[in-house]
């Protein structure tokens, strides 16, 4: 593994030590690699790569040559992912590096500079490894997101269908709240098939709905407009292919997730479910709570706001031992982006907002904190407690602060959600006013009797 940077006194003052003198620093393109190794390994010790898979090959077999251990690159968009996988799978110790942060700005920008720069500073441990999960965590990671993105296709295609029947005059979304559910798909399906009565169609609501049957069938006459009925239809079939598409999706991450734990089934002995109760669309279609509890051995799902959907980005994002990778809690919620950036100058604290960037882990956190801003609970009184003092936004950003710090301490410490950690309950805080009003009250009473007397 690589090391991090060491001082050391000397006659002329302090000076870094080279701690990694077998490292590479690997500039990285869409179409070529700039590797570069220590002068005294090669004659030509700056050279220019494709980016084809035979390329990759001469590099790891180059850097063999030239006696390399452990190598930095950039993280530039998916360009690193063959070689980074590469080189780990050759044994080299591979750290990638956000590009920001390896910045050259001590000569003219080129990418044998770049290159160049990197080594430097990888030789004196300078730089910071960006966080990856293994490779199997990677792999459902990869599924996660595009799951995702099948949803966000799909509610596009809703809103197309919603547009359709808006032009031809059917106001179904004044009447159902969601014309995905059992009533709406019942009502769209007969529409395509040919109906246009609207006492017919309204029979097919569900009994359920809170609207009467008059009201829905008034909603539901329309022009029935040629195009818009084709444009209705085409939005349809979208819709039903893209929750097609997620269902295969669950089962082929189910099917990752099978291979990534092992004995299931003996690992969950003594898991205490949870009782929360899960909403039917868009869920995961298999028990993502058992998975979980059995990569961690906590059941994370325990914690206010956690959903099946949050827990299974989680296991894609982070992996099985990613508290092994930040020292401490705090370490880990600067990670997620969910602690101000303070800038002090002069002794003052002139600046304490977020960083303009997005973090995955942050944003799954952010969302579960957002679902607590009713929950009668400690988290949800933590929210309304925040947003009184600081605001709605600075709310959802604290709680998710909070959430991503007894996440981080579950697992790393194996121990079950504890809502004391969460802080002081409601009823406490209540005395606490109580008591500082009552002396507050005192106070002006005696003011009131020395001024009268």
């Amino acid at each position: 593994m690589a090391k991090k940077a060491k001082k050391l006194q000397t006659s002329k003052g302090i000076e870094l030590k080279i701690v990694n003198p077998n490292a590479a620093g690997i500039d990285i393109a869409d179409s070529e690699m700039q590797v570069c190794v220590p002068a005294d390994r090669d004659g030509d010790n700056n050279r220019r790569f494709g980016s084809f898979t035979r390329d990759l090959n001469e590099i790891s077999g180059w850097l063999k040559a030239c006696g390399i251990e452990t190598v930095a690159m950039e993280a530039t968009g998916v360009y690193w992912i063959p070689l980074f996988f590469k080189l780990q799978k050759d044994g080299f110790d591979v750290q990638l590096c956000n590009a920001r942060e390896v910045k050259n700005i001590s000569e003219k920008k080129t990418d044998e500079s770049d290159a160049e720069w990197l080594l430097v500073l990888h030789s004196y441990g300078m730089l910071k490894p960006s966080f990856q999960p293994e490779n199997a965590a990677r792999q459902i990671r990869n599924l996660a997101r595009h799951r995702g993105g099948l949803l966000k296709s799909a509610s596009k295609e809703v809103q197309h269908m919603q547009k359709a029947m808006e032009q031809m005059n059917i106001k179904l979304t004044n009447v159902i709240s969601d014309i995905t559910g059992v009533s709406g798909l019942r009502i769209i399906t007969a529409i395509l098939k040919g109906e246009r009565d609207a006492q017919t169609l309204s029979a097919l609501a569900d009994s359920r709905c809170k609207r009467s049957r008059e009201e829905i069938a008034l909603s539901l006459e329309g022009t029935w407009d040629a195009d818009h009925l084709f444009e209705l239809k085409q939005s349809y079939e979208l819709y039903q292919i893209y929750q097609g598409m997620v269902e295969e999706c669950d089962k082929e991450i189910e099917n990752l997730l099978q291979g990534f734990v092992s004995r299931i089934d003996e690992d969950n002995v003594g898991l205490l479910r949870t009782k929360k109760r899960i909403n039917k669309k868009n869920a995961v279609a298999f028990d993502v709570e058992s998975y979980a509890n059995a990569i961690w051995g906590v059941n994370a799902m325990a914690i206010t706001g956690m959903s099946s959907g949050s827990l299974l980005q989680l296991i894609g994002e982070l992996g099985a031992d990613f508290t092994d990778k930040f020292d401490s809690p705090a370490k880990f919620c600067k990670w997620c982006n969910l602690v101000p950036n303070n800038k002090i100058s002069g002794g003052k604290l002139i600046s304490s907002r977020l960083p303009k960037r997005k973090n995955p882990v942050g944003q799954i956190f952010r969302l579960c904190a957002n679902t607590v801003a009713k929950s009668n609970s400690p988290m949800g009184f933590y929210f309304r407690r925040i947003k009184s003092r600081a605001g709605h936004m600075s709310a959802i950003v604290a709680t998710a602060h909070k959430m991503a710090e007894i996440f981080f301490i579950m697992v790393r410490d194996r121990v079950a959600y504890d809502e004391g950690r969460v802080g002081l309950d409601e009823e406490t805080l209540l005395k606490r006013k109580i008591e500082r009003t009552q002396r507050q009250l005192e106070a002006l009473n005696a003011k009131l009797y020395a001024t009268a007397s």
